[in-house]
């Protein structure tokens, strides 16, 4: 009895190892299909997903399913309706969080508050009339305990005004005042320098997949899309923070 029982788990082990390694040349042949197929897309970018024979493509705020086969592909929200689970936002969101991750703090203009309870990066225009109205009540988000941390996103591209005056407030000496000053239309003084890191962060904000400013992510990754008086974010932050 000891060695049929011996025998059945060692039979199991294998049949388990070889399921594994037949799983994993899928994953490499599918893998390969896909940056064959789309240039900008990496290995790395391809994964297992939940729902078998199908796999996961997410490149930042993208996601998509693929068959094993190559041969179709699904953009669209995955949810779990057992676990009312959304999978396809739970990987943006996770996404999101890596991406902001790799910003250093000496890359982004922070408006921090005595005692921080939460902190948000937040993509902003100068310009931008929303934008503007959340800067103009930032004491009402120190208040609340919320670490703003900006990263200039002008939405009009590399050609427009709001790009030339966020590469003047990146060159500020003093970039807070500067950035306040800006988005009040006041002058302030600056100079040249390697303002690249507006560049930098226009491209993450794309891939962040934000649809105008200002926009609003949370440490958990939640994209906010819009304006958000100080007292329902702090709300929104708790609540996120207890989930």
């Amino acid at each position: 009895m000891k060695i049929f029982k011996a025998l059945t788990v060692i039979a199991g082990i294998t049949l388990a190892s070889a399921v594994s390694a037949v799983m994993a040349d899928e994953l490499d042949e599918v893998r390969e299909r896909v940056s064959e197929r789309f240039a900008e897309i990496e290995p790395k970018h391809v994964s297992k997903s939940p729902v078998d024979g199908w796999y996961t493509v997410n490149k930042g705020a993208i996601v998509a399913y693929i068959s094993a086969d190559g041969r179709y592909l699904l953009q669209g929200d995955l949810i779990d309706l057992e676990l009312q689970t959304n999978l396809s936002e739970e990987s943006r969101n996770g996404a999101r969080i890596e991406m902001m991750s790799e910003v250093p703090r000496e890359k982004m203009i922070i408006f921090s508050p005595e005692e921080v309870r939460f902190s948000v990066s937040i993509f902003t225009d100068i310009d931008c009339t929303y934008c503007r109205r959340l800067h103009s009540q930032i004491g009402e988000y120190m208040a609340q305990g919320i670490e703003i941390k900006y990263l200039l996103y002008p939405r009009g591209g590399p050609t427009s005004e709001s790009w030339v005056k966020a590469e003047q407030v990146w060159c500020a000496d003093n970039r807070n005042d500067a950035l306040t000053l800006a988005k009040l239309d006041r002058k302030f003084e600056t100079h040249s320098c390697d303002s690249s890191v507006v560049s930098q962060q226009y491209a993450i904000g794309q891939d962040v997949g934000l649809r105008g400013t200002p926009a609003i992510v949370l440490e958990d990754g939640t994209l906010i899309s819009g304006y958000m008086p100080a007292i329902q974010l702090a709300e929104a932050l708790a609540s996120a923070s207890a989930k």
